[in-house]
């Protein structure tokens, strides 16, 4: 038992990224929509490779989703709108009517007018107002004045147009206009609060009764056009893909799919997508162990590059199932921005690449999405770059933009055969995932403080000589500080001179000796008398007060919160060299008691082309204080000598960096070094 807890305790970060592999292929397999095409491979304006295709049964040809929107459109323009009748309603108005006039109206009216004919001239206005109908006052804004509305009537139903109904608003003016057109204007104040008294609609709006009409309309849309037999010819070899071929064709996929469904195959399914899904994750992991074996042995990095493909699936499937239109909204260049960003180009394209051709089985036009997506993440590896600078970014995501649209605009006449059906609704979809791409920003952002990664961002403001760290060298070591600011400018030349992350070799140099803050005295570069702390103590003492800044380094650095990149600049400056001058020393008095480990920095050695620039611009910017006449000759000989030793003492040995590129690293410290120094050719008197 306990063989097997140590054997579980020294493989837990391989036991880790099985499992981390497992869940990931698990939660996209749970998130792709889970469907078959039995192999039919449908891209509308290509030509059809395979054999002759025939109908293997009898099955309807489908309308597509833009005929059906049509059709839904049309029903809803020719909507039929249906208003109630109340037959007893103009009855009771009447009898009402005779009721409230023979009380409101006084008797001295009909000692002027015949009693008879007032009441009468009255009631031709009520059937007036009622011969159509007298509708509701919130109803009158319903339909279009012209427009023909249904009026039910119990069972029966006729026809008329709406502005013959007479409103409430329209009434008063009625009354009004009725009077004064007669020899009864006089008694119009006292009829028009009659009829106020007894008008009542008899019309109304049956809203659920013109919705239930509607919805039956739209219940009796056919969904498809017509019947391929069993056995019937769809489509030869060598025709495009095109027209009706492309609707059949498109039908019997959806018939293969529902008949897949009805068949109950949906374990055989889920267990292609997996796997699918895991070979290429498997892919993933491979090249990761193959190629960046320092990113492999970290568990925090493995996860955030699953976690980054997990997202892209996420929101692909998300717009997939609930708005499909939106689909190149999602800024799936965020994916090799980021990466990039955190680790270097061809990691990023490689798990872009495998993220879209895992999306390929999800979305719709397939080989169009995946070409669309992997050129744009081909543009997005070869533009973005430097992205503490604000405008590169911009210019990189507005280039990749446009090659999104140029890219549409060739896959639409490809497939119309011209440009009258250009969807110019999609440029602005595409220009919206332009917009969405510059979160990778706020993304990277929040990467750095989950997963405790570093960005060129990041490292831009690290290197601000006005930091609180930087500044307090600055004050208390300012020796330590003028050399690390030289060391950064020699780090930072060889970096671009070799292809090198030039940002984070000067950052780390700016930071590789902070350590020196516990005791700047004892340090050359920051005497300013001739007394020399030294004297007074023994060599192996004074060897140990110099090697512990390195781990008094580090112990600031994690206290100011450094990043480990930054840190590993730290660790790794002087390697497993030793402090020669006191070990000489030593060794002269005390000669067979001398252990060179006493005297030897701890290590690692560096494990970087970056960690490996600075251990040489170091030690030769170090070295050069010491010629008290500078020449090119004592300078070139001088920088092949301490490259020449580090070398040979195998501290380059687990840097990823080749004797060409030491090479360079050589002619640029020895070119920078001279010019620090003045150095020209001597002039004949």
């Amino acid at each position: 038992m306990k063989d097997f807890i140590n054997r579980l305790y020294q493989n837990h970060s391989l036991i880790y990224k099985v499992f981390l592999f497992i869940i990931t292929t698990i939660a996209i397999v749970y998130l792709f929509p889970k469907g078959g095409g039995f192999g039919l491979d449908i891209q509308k304006g290509k030509i059809w490779q395979l054999d002759n295709k025939f109908a293997p049964f009898d099955f309807a040809i489908q309308k597509s989703s833009e005929e059906i929107e049509k059709e839904k459109e049309a029903i809803e323009e020719r909507k039929q709108l249906y208003f109630k009748y109340n037959k007893g309603v103009f009855g009771r108005v009447k009898s009402n009517y005779l009721q409230v006039a023979a009380d409101k109206i006084p008797d001295s009216v009909f000692e002027k007018y015949s009693r008879r004919r007032v009441i009468r001239f009255g009631e031709q206005l009520l059937n007036k107002i009622y011969k159509d109908g007298f509708l509701e006052k919130d109803d009158s804004k319903i339909a279009e004045p012209k427009q023909l509305i249904n009026i039910r009537d119990g069972n029966e139903v006729k026809q008329l147009v709406f502005d013959k109904l007479v409103n409430q608003v329209e009434v008063k003016s009625l009354i009004d206009n009725y009077y004064d057109n007669s020899d009864y204007a006089a008694l119009k104040t006292q009829f028009r609060t009659v009829f106020a008294d007894v008008l009542e609609p008899n019309v109304y709006f049956d809203e659920e009764f013109t919705q239930k009409v509607y919805e039956k309309e739209l219940n009796d849309i056919s969904y498809t056009k017509g019947l391929v037999s069993e056995g019937a010819r769809i489509i030869s070899k060598g025709d495009v893909i095109e027209g009706r071929k492309y609707e059949i064709l498109n039908s019997l996929k959806n018939e293969y799919r529902s008949q897949l469904w009805s068949e109950s195959n949906y374990n055989w399914i889920v267990f292609g997508y997996i796997l699918l899904i895991a070979l290429a994750l498997l892919m993933l992991l491979l090249f990761i162990k193959q190629y960046r074996p320092e990113v492999f042995e970290d568990n925090t990095k493995v996860t955030f590059i699953f976690f980054n493909v997990l997202l892209m699936v996420l929101l692909v499937t998300m717009v997939v199932r609930y708005k499909v239109e939106y689909l190149y909204v999602v800024p799936l260049i965020i994916l090799p921005i980021t990466l990039k960003a955190f680790f270097d180009a061809r990691l990023g394209l490689f798990t872009h690449v495998l993220t879209v051709l895992l999306l390929g089985f999800i979305v719709p036009n397939s080989f169009e999405f995946i070409f669309l997506q992997i050129i744009a993440g081909i543009v997005t590896i070869l533009t973005v770059s430097e992205l503490y600078k604000r405008a590169n970014l911009f210019i990189s995501i507005s280039q990749i933009t446009l090659v999104y649209m140029v890219a549409y605009f060739a896959f639409s006449v490809i497939q119309e055969g011209n440009t009258d059906k250009l969807n110019f609704e999609y440029f602005g979809l595409v220009a919206l995932n332009g917009v969405l791409s510059f979160l990778s920003l706020l993304l990277i952002l929040i990467y750095e403080k989950t997963f405790g990664l570093i960005s060129d961002v990041s490292l831009l403001e690290l290197s601000n000589t006005n930091s609180k760290l930087l500044r307090e060298l600055a004050e208390k070591a300012p020796g330590t500080f003028q050399h690390s600011m030289q060391v950064a400018n020699l780090a930072e030349a060889c970096a671009n001179e070799i292809g090198a992350n030039a940002m984070l070799v000067r950052t780390g140099a700016l930071y590789h000796d902070i350590g020196k803050l516990a005791n700047p005295m004892y340090f050359t570069e920051n005497q300013t008398t001739s007394v020399n702390p030294h004297d007074e103590l023994t060599p192996k003492d004074s060897a140990s007060l110099i090697i512990n800044h390195v781990i008094h380094g580090i112990e600031l650095a994690k206290k100011n919160g450094l990043p480990d990149r930054i840190i590993d600049f730290i660790r790794t400056h002087h390697g497993t060299s030793q402090v020669y001058y006191f070990y000489m020393k030593q060794k002269e008095s005390t000669p067979d008691f001398v252990d060179i480990e006493d005297f030897s920095y701890p290590g690692p050695i560096p494990f970087s082309k970056e960690t490996a620039i600075l251990m040489m611009s170091d030690a030769a910017e170090a070295a050069s204080k010491s010629i008290k006449e500078p020449t090119a000759q004592l300078i070139d000989d001088l920088i092949e000598k301490i490259v020449s030793g580090q070398m040979k003492n195998d501290q380059f040995m687990n840097a990823d960096i080749t004797f060409k590129e030491i090479e360079m690293i050589k002619k640029v410290l020895k070119k920078k070094l001279n010019n620090i120094y003045h150095l020209r050719i001597e002039y004949p008197e």
